[in-house]
């Protein structure tokens, strides 16, 4: 296999954690182009890229580790969330939040991890604590889990409630979230793609952010479906099967940086 196809198969997983990791999908795009830019520029650099998504991802992490103040004082444009996300960016330590996305929401494990950040393990396993700590700081609020499948629903609604926010329902299908929006609207969404009646969890989403601006969180077999590069790509999306710490490390990411309500 080329060097090309290699690392075409980790792109949309990097594109997802440039774009958790910057608030915005054009910037961490931008700071994907850069990846691959260096690498055609850099024989060496690029015949490490065969070592799989280790040498990628420490790849970018070069890059984006000498930019990142750049993102920071960038004037925020783009959508209300994008907006949202690169104020928050200036509360938060860079390398605090790069730590956690790559334990979790990348699922490296602390070595690999380390070795991407060029740093010990024990400092990667205090960076993720305090950005746990950082992030839990935020105020609890409504969710509403779209998934037909009433075992994971069920862990979901556990899983919530552990971190102090409170359901305000559930939904099997696309119609029973509409009934559910049309009573309360939630601050955070958590949706899976292909729901029990055919109906879709995106049109589901689609319907929601019609009425108010809220951090959805997509959780599915299916990422290949939004990972297309063909139309914006949400900023939060996690494959099954999950682990519960991905899913709460998404959840508490996607409020820091989102415009969710909080709690009357």
């Amino acid at each position: 296999m080329s060097i090309g196809a290699e690392v075409a198969a980790h792109l949309p997983f990097l594109r997802r954690y440039g774009r958790a990791l910057t608030g915005s999908q054009s910037t961490g795009d931008a700071f994907v182009q850069a990846t691959l830019e260096a690498a055609l520029a850099d024989d060496d650099l690029a015949d490490s890229l065969r070592g799989g998504r280790v040498p990628l991802y420490k790849a970018f992490n070069k890059v984006w580790s000498s930019a990142y103040m750049e993102v920071e004082e960038a004037q925020s444009e783009g959508s209300s969330h994008e907006v949202a996300a690169q104020d928050q960016l200036k509360r938060i330590t860079p390398v605090n939040r790069q730590a956690l996305l790559l334990t979790t929401v990348e699922d490296f494990t602390t070595a690999e991890a380390a070795e991407i950040m060029d740093m010990d393990e024990g400092d990667v396993e205090s960076l993720v604590r305090e950005a746990v700590a950082e992030i839990e700081r935020e105020s609890s609020t409504s969710v509403l889990i779209i998934e037909d499948e009433p075992l994971i629903s069920m862990q979901l609604e556990d899983l919530v409630k552990s971190l102090g926010h409170e359901i305000c329902g559930t939904a099997a299908t696309r119609t029973q979230a509409q009934e559910v929006v049309a009573e309360t609207t939630p601050g955070l969404v958590l949706a899976d793609i292909q729901l029990a009646d055919g109906s879709s969890g995106l049109d589901a989403v689609d319907d929601i952010l019609a009425i108010e601006s809220v951090p959805v969180i997509f959780i599915t077999a299916y990422p290949e479906r939004l990972l297309t590069g063909d139309r914006p790509e949400p900023t939060y999306l996690i494959t099954k099967p999950f682990q519960e710490d991905t899913v709460r490390a998404a959840i508490s990411q996607a409020l820091f940086f989102g415009s969710s309500r909080p709690l009357d």
